[in-house]
Formats: C-alpha cells, structure tokens, sequence
C-alpha cells in the first residue's frame, strides 16, 4: 500500500537528550521510522530542534513554521508532554498528527512504538480514525492590559504557592459571578485534558466529542464546592482575589506569576488539533487500555 502523504515531518522531544543511553534509543527510534516512511514512499523531514538535540544530520530539517506550511503529516515521537507542545503550534496549520508513544500513560500518544510499523501502514495509505480536538486561549489581564496569553490543549490551571497557604479565587462564566472559591487552585479542563490533572483532583471524563470544559477545584475549603460542566463558547474568568505566589500553568508547559486582582480570561480557540488514529480506534479502547479498566475481569 502507497502512502497518501508525501512529505511527512517527523518530530520528537524538544528538550535536549543526553548522550546517553536514553539517548540513544530515542536517536534510533527516530532512525527506523524515518527509515519506515521512507520505504513507503515519504518525503522525510525531521524538525529542526529534534535533529540538533537528537543528532540526526543526514535528513532535510524545517522548523515548525515551515512544517505548517508545506507537510502533508506529522509523525510525533514521544509522550503526551511532546505531543501536546506540537499540538498547539501545529494547529494553526491543519495539519493531522499521528502519535507514537515513547512515554508512559499515552493518552493521545496512541501507537506503541513496538511493531508500530504494522499501525502505521495502513494509516498511511487512508486506512485511519480522524479525531478533532479543540483548544483553548487564554489570557492574563493586569490593570486592563494583557501580559501573558497562551494556548493549551489539556488545561489551564491556577495554583497556590509552594509554601503559602490557600487561594481565594473570584470565578465568573460569561459575565456572571459563580461563587468566590477558597482552594489550592482551580482547573480548567478540555476532554482532552479531563484524564489529566483534573481527574487528579475528583474531575469526570469528558467525551470528546462533547463541546464542553469542566471546572475543578483543587481540595476546596468548602466540599460542597464540586465540579461543574460548561460549554466551551463560555468565557470563564477567574481573579485572584487573595493568596502569596499563585500562578497560572497552561499545559503545565508556560507559566505566569500572578498578582493580586490579575484575572485569567480563558475562550475557546479558533483553532483545532487534528488527530489521526488507527482504523476502528474510539476513545473508549483509550480508557480501557489506559486506566485498566478491565483488570481481574474473566
């Protein structure tokens, strides 16, 4: 079978790797599926970071700009932290993701990279799951003005200090005050996300199908205060009202220092994450595999 895609950029952890033996198998990894593309016919470009922290020279290298603009697909190495960092600079792009999970959990990292070749073939010749993700904007606003903005795809996150107390928290959803909350913090969360932190914290699982985010407390001082579902076409503002060295974490990848009165704007992005999965794949073989839902089940 032909691959449908011609030139396929490949794509593994940003952060440097040692040169050690980690390093080595994440440097050959890369080798054989770039090696596996290449007999089906792809055009093979590594991402630029990839192949300077991975020591790949001997391939055509693009930054993420360049990516955008002119790949048919990207083959994304690594675990969820690496895909979600693609994720949200690919997705002004349109262009569909495949994950190849070196990591751990591997919510969106879906393919092993054991016998991924077998996976992958079909992918590449039209044989897959199209799998659309939102994402969300969000803003910090000082005084009127804005002084951090970011996307994420998974949450977005306001905590207390490491060593103060709690945080009094003022949230409002289109405009209309919720409640003022007293808690370590407050999580935002996609259905992308929902299997992350905010289930962590006592959150549900979202389908991802389902246009909604879910707002989690972080061990609320009053336990009536509960998760609560809401549409993504809100705009949730949270202010921090009280409380030493609070943050806001986006993706737990970008981080803003907050002060008090400071208030996180977040919106739906205009944009969408394109996932592509193998043929039969739904979300629910997700949760099966990954929360071993069916342990000790004859």
């Amino acid at each position: 079978m032909k691959s449908q895609f011609r030139q396929v950029a490949l794509i593994g952890k940003f952060q440097a790797v040692s040169s050690g033996a980690t390093g080595a198998s994440s440097r050959l990894a890369l080798e054989r599926i770039a090696d596996f593309l290449m007999a089906q016919g792809c055009e093979v470009v590594v991402e630029a970071d990839t192949a300077a922290n991975m020591g790949l020279n001997n391939y055509t290298t693009m930054d993420v700009a360049a990516i955008g603009t002119s790949c048919d697909l990207c083959v994304v190495v690594g675990g969820d932290g690496t895909m979600l960092g693609i994720g949200r600079k690919m997705a002004q792009y349109g262009v569909p993701l495949i994950g190849i999970n070196q990591g751990r959990l591997g919510f969106i990292t879906d393919i092993p990279l054991d016998n991924f070749d077998a996976t992958l073939q079909p992918m590449l010749a039209g044989l897959y799951v199209e799998d659309h993700r939102s994402l969300m904007q969000a803003r910090v606003m000082r005084g009127g003005q804005c002084v951090f903005s970011a996307l994420a795809m998974n949450d977005v996150v306001v905590n207390r200090g490491a060593t103060a107390g709690m945080v009094e928290l003022r949230v409002e959803v289109d405009g209309n005050f919720v409640a003022n909350q007293r808690a370590d913090g407050l999580i935002i969360a996609t259905p992308t996300g929902c299997t992350a932190y905010a289930l962590s914290a006592g959150g549900p699982l979202i389908h991802p199908s389902i246009p909604g985010w879910v707002l989690v407390p972080i061990a609320p001082h009053t336990l009536s205060n509960r998760p609560i579902v809401l549409p993504n076409v809100s705009e949730v503002v949270i202010e921090l009202v009280a409380g030493r060295d609070a943050s806001a974490n986006f993706d737990m990848q970008s981080l803003a220092t907050l002060m008090h009165g400071d208030r996180i704007v977040v919106t739906r992005s205009q944009y969408q994450v394109r996932f592509l999965h193998p043929k039969g794949w739904t979300y629910f073989d997700t949760l099966r595999q990954k929360l071993h839902w069916n342990e000790g089940v004859a």
